[in-house]
């Protein structure tokens, strides 16, 4: 009898340790439905929902609608979303090199035609930390900072004077001091806020890239990245095969955001 509650101790013990482990590591949270043909997420967990008619829908972190901008295709094709600020939403058009701005009610705050300030190739952009836009100039090859009414408040030098292959950045992200510029075939170039080129990451590939306080977090092979900042080292995990499909993730605090059509997922990030 003894012999047998022992027996009894041990599967329980090892059901909960498993149970644990799978708790801590990729667990669903929930899920949201509906008209969702991209997203993005702030760091107050409020999710802003691009649908097919063109609608640009917030919702708070339980899900629910928070406020609606119908105005979305004024300037064509939306290129890019930046809510990096949650009191304020940047909208990027390219094709049109202009941009809006809206407060955290989806109203319009201020407009920006780029090239009526001289600037008419963009292909990143990006809020600073002081409530700016980074941008990087395609024709002049530099990474610039303007206000909200587009006058110049910073440029580096021509990167063709500081770089042998010239980095064509596709994404732009501002975080503690720093600016990565992330160009997928040459990896990140970090710049201080002055301008001053401070070091090169050698990772290409990367995708769902999110840029925190403590690491560098995205995707290459369906395997989560994770650059350490701290500890200058790279972790790597397998991203569980239920994941699959999904066209994007995001990730925020210790959340996974998965986007497969018309469907988010939110999953725990493991630790």
């Amino acid at each position: 009898m003894k012999k047998l509650i022992f027996i009894l101790f041990l599967v329980l013990l090892f059901f909960q340790k498993g149970k644990s482990q799978t708790d801590s590591s990729f667990a669903l949270i929930t899920s949201i439905e509906g008209d969702i043909q991209s997203f993005v997420v702030d760091n107050m967990e409020n999710i802003y929902i691009l649908t097919s008619t063109d609608q640009l829908k917030k919702l708070d972190a339980k899900g629910d609608s928070v406020a609606v901008y119908n105005n979305v295709k004024r300037f064509g094709k939306l290129s890019a979303i930046d809510v990096s600020n949650p009191l304020k939403v940047i909208l990027y058009y390219k094709d049109f090199a202009n941009i809006v701005i809206l407060d955290r009610l989806l109203n319009v705050r201020h407009s920006i035609d780029l090239r009526k300030t001289g600037i008419s190739q963009v292909s990143a952009i990006s809020q600073s930390y002081d409530g700016n836009i980074w941008l990087y100039d395609e024709l002049e090859n530099k990474l610039k900072k303007i206000n909200e009414e587009g006058k110049l408040l910073l440029e580096t030098p021509d990167f063709r004077q500081l770089f042998n292959e010239v980095p064509q950045p596709q994404q732009i992200f501002d975080q503690d001091g720093y600016v990565y510029l992330y160009d997928s075939l040459k990896g990140f170039f970090v710049f201080d806020y002055y301008g001053t080129l401070k070091s090169k990451l050698p990772y290409t590939g990367w995708q769902n890239i999110s840029v925190t306080s403590r690491s560098i977090i995205a995707t290459k092979d369906n395997r989560l990245q994770r650059y350490l900042v701290n500890t200058l080292s790279l972790k790597e995990d397998e991203i569980p095969g239920y994941f699959l499909p999904y066209d994007h993730l995001q990730f925020r605090g210790s959340k996974i955001y998965a986007h497969s059509p018309n469907l988010i997922r939110i999953f725990r990030l493991p630790k």
